[in-house]
Formats: C-alpha cells, sequence, structure tokens
C-alpha cells in the first residue's frame, strides 16, 4: 500500500512512461540546474532520482545569475517524455529564451543529444504517430497540434497545423497542461482545465478524437479538491502498469511545499478514461515489478566526502540542484574533505542573487535540515547559513561585523507588499530579526510543518550541546514569482567586501513521510 500525494514534495508538470518493467517521470525543474529531472520507479508509488537532462541550458546571463538578470520563475517547464524506436526524447519550451528545446538518448541517463525545435509550445505533448508523422500538441486557453518535420528541427511545411480545442470563456487558462496518447485506434488528450464553475480550482479532462483531423470530444472527469484547501488534483498524463490496469499520474498544489504528485487509478468509461469511484483514493494497492528494489531517498544528507571522476568532475547527490547555473570555480568539496565551500566573486543584497546557493527540496508532512558553518574564511559583511527559499524567504545565517561573529535570522515577508517580477530578484536588504552572539563555528537548523496548510519554520541553532530557538518562526507562501515549492537552501553572500570563503559540514535532513 501507498498513500496519496505518492511524493509530498515539489514534482510539478509531470510525465510518466513505462519501458518493460520499469517507469520513468520527468519534472520541471524550473531556474535549478542541473535540469529537467527524470525519476525512476517500478510500481508508480516508490520514486528515486536517477538522473537530469542538462547541466547547464544555453549558460545566459539570466541563467547565470548575472549582470543583475534571472530566471525566477522561468527556465524549462512541462517536458513531454517519450520512448520510440529505442530512443528516450524529452522536450519542453524555457519561458526565458522562449525556445522548445528536444533531448534524445538511447540511455535515459544520458548522454543527451541536444536540439531546438523552431516554435514556442507552451505545455507540449510530442507524439509520435503509428504512420511515422511526428506531431506536438500544446497550448493555452486555445489547444493546437503541429505536425513536425521527421528530423523535429520544426514545422512540416504543408503539414497539419490546427487547433483542435478552446475554451470560449477563457477562465484563467482555459486548457492547458496537454499529454496526447493513441489508446486502441483513438486519440486520447489530457489536459488540466480551468473551468468557470467550480471555485478557481483545477480539474483534470479527457477528450477523444478517431483521427487527428477530426473533432476531440470529451469532458472534465475529475474535480477533487482531495480534503486539501479547495486545491484540485490535475495536470498530467496516464500510463499503463506492468498489471494492464491504467494510472493517472497528476499533481496537487499543496501549499508552500510545492506541487504534489498524486496517482489516480482510471478505466474507459463510454469512450472516455475516468478515475476509478471519480475520486482520488487516500490508499493505493499495486504490486512491483521488483519487490526487493531499494530505492535511494529523494532527499539526502552529506558528508561533503566526494571524489571526482575519470574526467576531474565532481558528482553530487542527484538530491542536490543549484539555485540557477553555478559558477564552478567558486566551489569545492575537495580542497577540504568533508566540507562544501564556497566563495564569493562580487557583492549581493541578499539571499536570492547569491551565486552558488546549493538546494534541496522540502518534503512533507515535517521536514528538518541542519548543518554546520566555519566561518574562518567570512569578511566582514558576509553572511553563510540555511535557508528557507522562495521569494519569501527566512535565512538563517553566521555573519562577521567588526571582526566578530554574530548568528542572524533575516526574512523577506509578504507583508512588506513588494513583490519581484517573474524572471528577476530583488535587490533589497533583507530584515534582520534577531541577532545573538556566536563563536566562528555554529551549527544552524531549520524545522518545518506543511500538514493541514500550517506552513511554517521554525529555526534554531546549537548551544552547549542544546537546540535554541531563534526568532519568530516564519510563514512559508507560495508565489509565482519562483513558481517553486520551497527549499532547503546552503547560501553564502557578501554585502561589503568579496572574496571570502564559507565552510559548511555535516548536512542532515529528516523527517516524516516523502
Amino acid at each position: 500500500m501507498a498513500r496519496n500525494p505518492v511524493i509530498w514534495s515539489d514534482y510539478p508538470d509531470i510525465d510518466v512512461i513505462r519501458v518493460e518493467d520499469t517507469y520513468y517521470m520527468v519534472s520541471t525543474t524550473m531556474h535549478f540546474m542541473p535540469g529537467a529531472v527524470i525519476l525512476r520507479s517500478y510500481d508508480l508509488c516508490h520514486w528515486e532520482i536517477i538522473s537530469y537532462v542538462y547541466d547547464t541550458l544555453d549558460s545566459t546571463e539570466g541563467q547565470k545569475l548575472s549582470d543583475g538578470k534571472g530566471i525566477y520563475g522561468k527556465g524549462m517547464w512541462a517536458a513531454s517524455l517519450r520512448y520510440h524506436k529505442g530512443v528516450f526524447y524529452i522536450c519542453f519550451a524555457a519561458n526565458d529564451t522562449n525556445k522548445t528545446y528536444l533531448y534524445q538518448s538511447e540511455d535515459i541517463c544520458g548522454p543527451w543529444k541536444k536540439q531546438y525545435i523552431e516554435g514556442f509550445y507552451h505545455d507540449g505533448s510530442l507524439f509520435f504517430d503509428d504512420d511515422g508523422r511526428i506531431y506536438i500538441m500544446y497550448g493555452n486557453r486555445q489547444i493546437y497540434i503541429t505536425e513536425l518535420k521527421p528530423d523535429l528541427s520544426g514545422p512540416l511545411e504543408g503539414g497539419l497545423n490546427r487547433m483542435v480545442l478552446e475554451d470560449s470563456d477563457n477562465y484563467k487558462l482555459g486548457f492547458e497542461g496537454t499529454h496526447l496518447y493513441k489508446i486502441n485506434g483513438k486519440y486520447y488528450a489530457f489536459f488540466i482545465h480551468w473551468a468557470k464553475n467550480n471555485s478557481g480550482r483545477r480539474i483534470q479532462a479527457c477528450y477523444v478524437a478517431d483521427s487527428l483531423e477530426g473533432s476531440f470530444k470529451g469532458r472534465d472527469i475529475l474535480d477533487d479538491s482531495f480534503n486539501y484547501m479547495n486545491a484540485g488534483v490535475a495536470q498530467g498524463g496516464i500510463v499503463k502498469a506492468h498489471d494492464n490496469k491504467w494510472y493517472g499520474m497528476f499533481f496537487q498544489d499543496r501549499g508552500a511545499v510545492g506541487r504534489c504528485p498524486v496517482l489516480v487509478p482510471m478505466h474507459l468509461e463510454d469512450g472516455i478514461f475516468v478515475p476509478d469511484n471519480k475520486k482520488v483514493p487516500e490508499e493505493i494497492k499495486i504490486t512491483s515489478t521488483r519487490p526487493g528494489h531499494i530505492y535511494r531517498p529523494l532527499n539526502e544528507s552529506d558528508n561533503f566526502l566526494y571524489r571526482p571522476d575519470n574526467e576531474g568532475k565532481v558528482h553530487l547527490k542527484k538530491a542536490w540542484q543549484w539555485n540557477h547555473e553555478p559558477d564552478n570555480t567558486l566551489w569545492s568539496v575537495t580542497s577540504r574533505p568533508g566540507h562544501l565551500i564556497i566563495k564569493t566573486d562580487r557583492l549581493s543584497a541578499n539571499v536570492t542573487n547569491a551565486k552558488n546557493t546549493l538546494t534541496q527540496r522540502m518534503y512533507g508532512p515535517v521536514c528538518t535540515a541542519e548543518v554546520q558553518v566555519d566561518g574562518r574564511g567570512l569578511n566582514n559583511g558576509d553572511y553563510a547559513g540555511i535557508c528557507a527559499l522562495q521569494e519569501f524567504y527566512a535565512f538563517l545565517a553566521l555573519t562577521k561585523k567588526e571582526d566578530k561573529y554574530e548568528i542572524v535570522l533575516q526574512k523577506r515577508k509578504p507583508e512588506e507588499n513588494i513583490k519581484t517580477d517573474i524572471g528577476s530578484y530583488d535587490t533589497l536588504a533583507p530584515v534582520e530579526c534577531t541577532r545573538v552572539t556566536a563563536g566562528r563555528n555554529v551549527c544552524l537548523k531549520i524545522v518545518c510543518d506543511f500538514r493541514d496548510g500550517i506552513d511554517k519554520a521554525s529555526f534554531f541553532y546549537k548551544e552547549n550541546g542544546s537546540w535554541k530557538e531563534i526568532g519568530e518562526p516564519f510563514k512559508m507562501v507560495y508565489t509565482l514569482g519562483h513558481f517553486t515549492g520551497y527549499r532547503f537552501a546552503l547560501a553564502y553572500y557578501s554585502s561589503e567586501l568579496a572574496g571570502g570563503t564559507a565552510d559548511f559540514s555535516g548536512f542532515q535532513t529528516g523527517g516524516g513521510r516523502r
């Protein structure tokens, strides 16, 4: 038995396929690098990260968080994952470059061959038909299908190009999040539907046609808040399991933790796929193709003991992602074994424009993370510590002022009534809530509670072997400025003099069901 959400963490815009006895899932990673995370499962309920599609995308100034530019809330969105004639395909649009990317590999773990598809295809679903023709279905408000060239470089001249569906009311985004399949000779398309009569929550829709030139007819099939704050379960596709049953993998907005995958058993009814019992089950019973498999955890502690590969490259644990593209000349886990060392080369106003911030997703229902910070290399005006990272953040840091060390809690709160444009970051100094005297070495901790929308983070530092709370708990708020769930982040920035270093060690994470 497994419980929904099957992953209580931020893995949105999911697409799932099965290849023989193995399930693969791709999810949006926005501005984090490496990007386009790929997960593996043998039962659709338990998952592990196995790879990323790219280390860097196009290395633009925004992707590198340089020259006052960033891609918060942008980057790669809603990838389509397909397996065709021995090749894996991943297709997605990036909302900072306004380009559509296609990656191909015979191995799900890469290496991946990169190319572009001419045009911009929002929430595109790549589709290989039985007759060898290739299409992409995409859009919001209006849904289109476009036939592609055999080499997938762009639209096929004279090929099919038509609008197949629209919501005439155009409430919010109408239809989007397309997933297209051919099953038993018919074409099934799944969408999220922002309908007008459901108090604003997302709904899952399914439409079917006899041909791609014909009419798609269907309806909304799942309108269920799953007992969480009127947040519907939708946006995703279906997969036929090894037991010959159909399952939909969708997601639910669950507050500050982010958008969490939800598994729903499905069946055909009057020619349309619908959920069993017309709702999301709390528990799912499904067998595994490899019952003895031990899954690597989606969140990992780290002692920062790494060895470079034969090419001299260090591969961090797969749970880690950098906030934007890292500058690999400014971090190391080998110069002082057992430590992550980050160096600054510029001044920053706050943690959101700091280079080389290392992150892991938070997870529900409760989670914790702690880290040790050695301030031996800090300059006056430096801040190094652990952050509950989103547009509105709280950062517990060791700082140096007039050659003395202090622990400080910084906050950027919604009540400041200052919003950041999508794709950028603010340059405001954060509010410093509390300061306490400290030594050069400190141990810092964040405890997060996502039960029933509590969405609070509490902050602690270790004193004489015991944890002591600092400041008031922080109310975490999911916003579209970053468009991601909250993350634990190891961050360091300089506000007065660049060139210092911060040493992180002993990262530990734990908590409830992941």
